[in-house]
């Protein structure tokens, strides 16, 4: 499915400020993976998603999705195959445009075979108010509302429904749930176990919740200095806990699990 083969990438290179944010890693992503990862500030989790999503090109290695070389593949034409979730649930929508223009948006991007004449339906519309009607907001009978007035939960939910409107080849989820009150993570984080499992979705997911990352998904990734140091089967998360994970990073890492915001979610 997903393959990062020796995958290196080097900030301010050749300065006193040079940072190797990923160092030769190696990843093979099977279809259906659900893989939540953890690592501290810095680890290379989302310098890992700006390149599988192609913000950032790598100064070595390669990576193949569905045997598709897409190492030097343009960050738009990567789109049509790859969902993202951000942190920041008002980066994934257009305020000043309705719920039922996002979708659009996100619909016709998605699509194989799309060109400038093409427009939404009714039968469109209708998809679209059955989609909304799933995430229990209410939001189906809200069409035409913008969507700037939506709470930042509801806008996460819209947002995971654009980036699955289409079911896309993977779905990139970078701490989707962090900027969330309780109880909307909590919905969220149920929205997306559904949606991933509905659809068979690849999907990788970067959280500081360590009770999510052992909770949710069939692997579960420990990053630290830009490799993998630790890489957790469905039925290893089984027998660990968040504190057989704490001291098995430790072990494992030259960084400190000192992340208040890691330390904080481990014991939510």
């Amino acid at each position: 499915m997903l393959r990062l083969e020796k995958i290196t990438k080097v900030f301010s290179k050749d300065t006193v400020n040079e940072k190797i944010a990923l160092d030769e890693l190696n990843l093979e992503v099977k279809d259906g993976d659900f893989i939540t990862i953890i690592g501290t500030n810095g680890a290379g989790k989302s310098t890992l998603f700006h390149l599988i999503a192609g913000d950032y090109i790598c100064e070595s290695g390669s990576i193949y999705l569905d045997d598709e070389n897409i190492t030097f593949m343009a960050e738009h034409k990567r789109s049509k195959m790859i969902g993202r979730l951000f942190q920041d649930p008002l980066k994934g929508t257009a305020p000043n445009m309705t719920i039922a223009e996002n979708l659009a948006l996100a619909y016709l991007r998605a699509k194989k075979k799309t060109n400038p004449f093409l427009r939404i339906t009714k039968k469109d519309r209708l998809k679209f108010q059955e989609a909304l009607k799933q995430l229990d907001m209410n939001l189906e009978d809200r069409m035409d509302t913008l969507v700037g007035t939506l709470s930042g939960g509801q806008r996460q939910a819209l947002t995971l429904l654009m980036a699955t409107i289409v079911p896309p080849r993977i779905l990139l989820l970078d701490e989707h749930t962090a900027a969330l009150d309780p109880s909307a993570q909590a919905k969220i984080m149920a929205l997306t176990k559904r949606i991933v499992e509905e659809h068979h979705t690849t999907c990788l997911m970067i959280t500081h919740n360590m009770k999510d990352a052992l909770q949710y998904g069939n692997r579960t990734l420990v990053m630290s200095d830009g490799k993998i140091v630790m890489d957790l089967s469905a039925d290893e998360k089984k027998q660990m806990s968040v504190e057989n994970l704490l001291e098995q990073f430790k072990l494992l890492s030259s960084e400190q699990f000192d992340n208040d915001r890691v330390l904080l979610s481990s014991v939510q």
